[in-house]
């Protein structure tokens, strides 16, 4: 098949919102709907009504929804009174519209559910009874439907516009493709600058008085690039806003597509607080959803589990994650920071390749296998001192092994700005053993802006009559960059380049790739007693400009005795 680019228990919370859930003050301005509208579109009798056109699903709250019987599409979002659905005559939908597609609506109890059938592609909708929210589920059986997302259009003005994520047409100026603009104050923007790693979120939108949007995200079992993995999650600019579910992102993607049904998640509606952590997806009570027939759904009495004793042999000062991945889903814990307990819940039946990370970094993995109804239980992992680069003696080491640039120069920065943003510290600087700190370093290195970074250490005679290795580990790399070194008067060949995302990365607010460390074999020639200079230069066979020129991301340099 060819591919096909498809063109009343309310939750009101009143506590600030928590994550990347950003509240805001400012007041928009809302399509409020004519007295005849209204009353056709507020909260009243939970069902739904069919005009042979749409569905209209009435919560029974102060949601009402349609849904377009042709394409699958929704097509308004009524809450209040006041319609939030659309921008630019689009609607919200799966990728950027499915096309025609079969569409059919049951009421199941308190539940109705609106089923999109396009292809191999299952899509559904789902209301219950005196809820503001909207449950959602993508079932991608295949790749010969391009799938990336699910974006739901909010109309402009509704909501504040001065986020990392937020730009204005009218006065920012575009810098980079399509997506990255300049304020006039020199700060930038883009919708890919609302930046979380997924393990850190587990919601995104707005809010103002009276009124916040959310966007719940699932599991992310169906999705692809771990836990750690960044991709877009919401826009707000003048023409209109945006939240994402990814499905699929390629941008800087380290994994293959998964297949399969990814959800729910649950776009909601409060008075202005967060959405209820009964919807969060850890939290989520999915028992309602076993009786609705959705293909590819696996209610928790058919899921299992793992538990893990502990990691003994932790680094204290970085954070432990425990990761779990096979072709067909993906999972992750967080190891407790006393003990090292980890417990994965709610995981599809199968074997597991589990990988312990150091902060991003990882340092050890294994087997297990997840039964259906049960938990797995993993006895105490022990790290060993070769696990953990760190611990490796060193002459000198800047930064350090997490498989993040943490504590380089403007690393604090990148994951929500451009790097050309106004306050970046310069990139070019150069480095002294024993008097300057890893701030001093840049994070990223580019042929075309700062290349040929100088380290000046010291040795003794006894140090400087040996070979040494000289580590420089990247956590991603972009047109085939790497490393290349000049130490004192020696230049060893250039190394080959490590398979990293083709993808932009370094410039959307990602610096997480296939970490790699390129070992370098230093003769004792090449030494010297007093003062030496390692110069590293961006080496490749591609070509690019300013910021978009081949480069990548530091995670540690390092000269080990």
């Amino acid at each position: 098949m060819s591919k096909h680019r498809p063109s009343r228990r309310r939750f009101l919370v009143r506590a600030g919102a928590a994550s990347i859930a950003l509240g805001g003050t400012a007041a928009g301005a809302g399509a409020v709907l004519s007295g005849a509208q209204a009353a056709t579109t507020v909260s009243g009798t939970f069902g739904y009504t069919d005009d042979g056109r749409e569905y209209t699903v009435h919560t029974g709250a102060d949601l009402v929804f349609r849904v377009s019987r042709s394409t699958g599409d929704l097509t308004s979002l009524v809450y209040r009174g006041v319609e939030y659905q659309g921008y630019n005559g689009q609607n919200s939908q799966v990728e950027s519209g499915l096309g025609p597609s079969t569409v059919s609506i049951a009421r199941h109890g308190r539940t109705v559910l609106v089923s999109v059938v396009h292809g191999t592609l299952r899509h559904y909708y789902a209301a219950r009874q005196g809820e503001n929210n909207v449950y959602l589920w993508t079932d991608k059986a295949d790749d010969s439907i391009t799938v990336s997302r699910y974006i739901v259009r909010v109309r402009p003005g509704l909501f504040p516009n001065h986020n990392p994520d937020s730009w204005d047409a009218t006065q920012d100026v575009l810098i980079e493709a399509q997506d990255v603009r300049r304020r006039p104050d020199g700060t930038t923007r883009s919708k890919h600058y609302s930046n979380q790693r997924v393990i850190d979120y587990r919601y995104v939108g707005w809010s103002k008085p009276g009124v916040g949007l959310w966007m719940v995200r699932s599991n992310h079992e169906k999705a692809s690039g771990g836990p750690f993995y960044r991709s877009l999650m919401r826009h707000s600019y003048d023409t209109g806003a945006g939240l994402y579910e990814i499905l699929y992102y390629g941008e800087n993607q380290t994994e293959p597509m998964r297949f399969g049904l990814q959800g729910p998640y649950v776009l909601a509606f409060t008075d202005g607080g967060a959405p209820s952590s009964e919807l969060w997806h850890d939290r989520i009570d999915t028992s309602w959803v076993d009786g609705l027939g959705l293909a590819g759904w696996v209610g928790d009495s058919d899921r299992g589990a793992v538990s893990g004793v502990g990691i003994s042999g932790r680094n204290p000062a970085l954070a432990y994650t425990v990761g779990f991945a096979n072709a067909a889903a993906q999972y992750w814990a967080t190891a407790d920071p006393g003990t090292g307990a980890f417990t994965a819940r709610r995981m599809l039946p199968g074997a597991y390749t589990w990988t312990v990370y150091q902060g991003e970094l990882a340092v050890r993995t294994g087997v297990v296998t997840v039964q259906p109804g049960s938990t797995t239980a993993l006895h105490t992992i022990t790290l060993t001192p070769a696990d953990d680069p760190n611990r490796a003696p060193a002459i000198w080491r800047i930064g350090s092994w997490d498989g993040t640039p943490a504590g380089f120069r403007n690393a604090d920065l990148v994951t929500h700005a451009h790097p050309s943003d106004a306050r970046a510290e310069p990139w070019s600087g150069d480095f002294t053993v024993g008097r300057s700190t890893a701030a001093d370093f840049p994070a990223y290195q580019w042929r075309d802006v700062n290349d040929g970074r100088r380290v000046t250490f010291d040795l003794t005679a006894e140090q400087a009559a040996h070979a040494r290795t000289l580590n420089i580990g990247i956590t991603t790399a972009y047109l085939n960059g790497r490393p290349r070194i000049r130490l004192n008067d020696w230049t060893p060949p250039a190394p080959e380049p490590h398979s990293e995302p083709s993808t932009r990365s370094l410039t959307v607010g990602s610096y997480r790739g296939n970490n790699h460390t390129y070992a370098f074999t230093v003769p004792a020639s090449a030494l010297r007693p007093g003062t030496n200079t390692l110069t590293i230069t961006v080496v490749s066979g591609s070509s690019g400009s300013q910021f978009l020129s081949p480069g990548f991301a530091y995670d540690c340099v390092e000269l080990l005795t």
